[in-house]
């Protein structure tokens, strides 16, 4: 077989069959159409008259308005080897219904069915998710290092880390059954790059891995803050990986929204002011988000980049307050006013964040393993960035963190170009998939310089984000939260939140401001019999589209595409 697919799918109008992706293995995952029920069975029962189609895994299994589907990875592309295992990027999916045909539903459910549809395909066509069938990417070099045997055990499903498990929801019937674990492979939705570099003539492997997590994912302006059980959004961990002379290291840093109870949804201004919530204790969410934290990576230096003027300043002023609320040693909070540091184009003046921050750098560290197996230093703690969405001033502050980190590992002064562009792309990535375009200020990250090319460049990403988050955002939330089971289809025939109708402002308004708008073109076009008149019918016209548009920008939560679908509530 090659290596462009892992396994095979043999389909008959009764059955699924799918083989493990082990070399010479006989198991078989049977999934009956009709009862939905999964069981083991070998390669002997899978019947002759089955169509046949190679696929290169399972990604899970979600129940949609014509019943149950089955979602599997159709094509594979190889990102490099991890300390021997094979990583690939999932690049090609195929969603595909339990039942034969749709017609045992009504008109208006088959247009349901087709939208939920659609939501699961947003998805799926959302570049960066990845997976290995033999190696655990859900973990930190350091995580795993420091595990028990029993782990080592344990199947990739259950020793993943469930924040980065983004096919969790769909490997539910799977993950009920321990002796089907084998055919659930785990997913993890971000970045991965790896690049082979040279220094002095030595080879060594440079590798980036985001890990998104998928609680409290979403996008931009739906999802700020934190949940009640402390998940910030947008948070990722990225793990900077060096290999060379058969020696490891790895630095890990952390991105995430500023976690207490905020929201700035979208409604049709350039940039919505963002509110903190008066009628939520904060520090209960907080505290569960740090406690966690600090448990999982040892002690934290928050990096808050947010303006300290303006609407941001509340924010920034509710997070220092909070900090020195928790009252622990092991939190340290420095705020950077990343655009007025950096203002005029003295992007020069982010060295004066990093020195300030070096010796706490210095007494973190990395892990590291040397070429004997054993481990010779453990990282102590992690910088955890936030801007207010966590993606371009979050970026460029973290690829100059790793960047000393690297000179720390190898002790070298060479620009590394390849891992410098590759932060950028990691950039563009995490912005993509939280704010629908690619990463501002990449041009400083690729560069180190800031170039008034990258400020038209970030200028037309600015547009386009302006109209995503505004436009067709609220479908992209909807479809992650179905995608993660935020929201669930009911078995019953009941009607879905799909069916809420649009209030009449929001088609009559904006067709009567762009009649009045194009009446005023015309008028001016089509002077009257004297300049009076005309002006007066200009006058009128343009009048009528400017109260329009007032009226549409003041009821402006109204215009923009909001989300549909209800979460369902978590329970502890």
């Amino acid at each position: 077989m090659s290596a462009e697919h892992s396994t095979h799918l043999h389909t008959t109008p009764e059955k699924f069959f799918i083989e493990a992706c082990d070399e010479g293995a006989d198991a078989v995952l049977a999934i009956d159409r009709v009862s939905n029920e999964m069981a083991l069975t070998g390669k002997k029962d899978v019947p002759p008259s089955a169509v046949t189609r190679p696929i290169c895994g399972i990604m899970g299994t979600i129940r949609l308005v014509a019943g149950m589907y089955l979602i599997v990875i159709t094509r594979k592309r190889n990102v490099g080897s991890l300390l021997g295992h094979a990583v690939w990027k999932a690049v090609d999916f195929d969603v595909i219904s339990y039942k034969k045909t749709v017609l045992h539903l009504s008109e208006i459910q088959s247009q349901e069915n087709k939208t939920f549809l659609s939501m699961i395909n947003n998805v799926l066509t959302t570049d960066g998710f990845y997976f290995c069938t033999d190696y655990d990417l859900t973990h930190t070099m350091q995580r795993l290092a420091n595990t028990s045997p029993d782990f080592q055990e344990m199947s990739l499903l259950e020793r993943a880390d469930q924040r980065f498990v983004w096919n969790g929801n769909l490997l539910r019937e799977l993950a009920a059954q321990p002796e089907l674990h084998k055919f659930a492979l785990p997913v993890v939705h971000g970045f991965i790059v790896m690049k082979p570099c040279r220094i002095n003539g030595k080879i060594f492997e440079w590798i980036l891995i985001s890990r998104r997590s998928c609680f409290r994912a979403g996008v931009r302006y739906y999802v700020r803050g934190i949940d009640s059980e402390g998940h910030a959004a947008n948070f990722v961990e990225t793990e900077q990986i060096v290999l060379y002379d058969e020696t490891k290291a790895s630095f890990v840093q952390t991105r995430g929204s500023m976690p207490f109870y905020w929201s700035q949804r979208p409604n049709l201004k350039y940039k919505p002011k963002p509110i903190i919530s008066k009628t939520t204790s904060h520090m209960d969410g907080f505290q569960r988000h740090f406690d966690s934290q600090l448990l999982i990576y040892g002690k934290q230096t928050i990096l808050n980049l947010v303006n300290q003027k303006g609407s941001e300043k509340p924010l920034e002023q509710a997070f220092a307050k909070m900090v020195s609320g928790m009252n622990n040693g092991m939190l340290r909070y420095i705020a950077f006013d990343f655009h007025k540091e950096c203002s005029h184009m003295r992007w020069d003046r982010l060295q004066i964040l990093v020195d300030s921050v070096a010796e706490t750098q210095d007494e973190y560290g990395f892990f590291m393993v040397n070429s004997e197996g054993k481990t010779v230093a453990q990282q102590k703690g992690v910088f955890r960035s936030n801007c207010m969405d966590c993606l371009d001033r979050t970026n460029v502050i973290q690829s100059l963190l790793a960047r000393r980190s690297l000179q720390m590992v190898i002790p070298c002064r060479l620009q590394l170009l390849a891992c410098v562009v590759s932060w950028a792309d990691n950039a563009n990535a995490c912005a993509v998939q939280y704010a629908g375009t690619g990463a501002l200020k990449t041009d400083f990250t690729r560069t180190g310089k800031r170039t008034r090319l990258g400020l038209v460049m970030d200028g037309w990403n600015s547009m386009i984000r302006y109209y995503k988050n505004n436009f067709s955002d609220g479908f992209r939330q909807d479809s992650i939260d179905l995608f993660l089971g935020n929201f669930a289809v009911d078995e019953s025939d009941g009607p879905t939140p799909l069916r809420v109708q649009k209030d009449w402002k929001f088609l009559t308004l904006p067709i009567i401001m762009l009649v009045a708008f194009s009446m005023c073109i015309v008028c001016l076009l089509m002077a009257g019999d004297t300049w009076t008149e005309t002006l007066a019918y200009v006058m009128f016209w343009g009048a009528a589209s400017a109260i329009t548009a007032a009226i549409i920008m003041y009821n402006g939560q109204d215009f923009v595409d909001a989300p549909k679908l209800v979460h369902k509530e978590k329970i502890d």
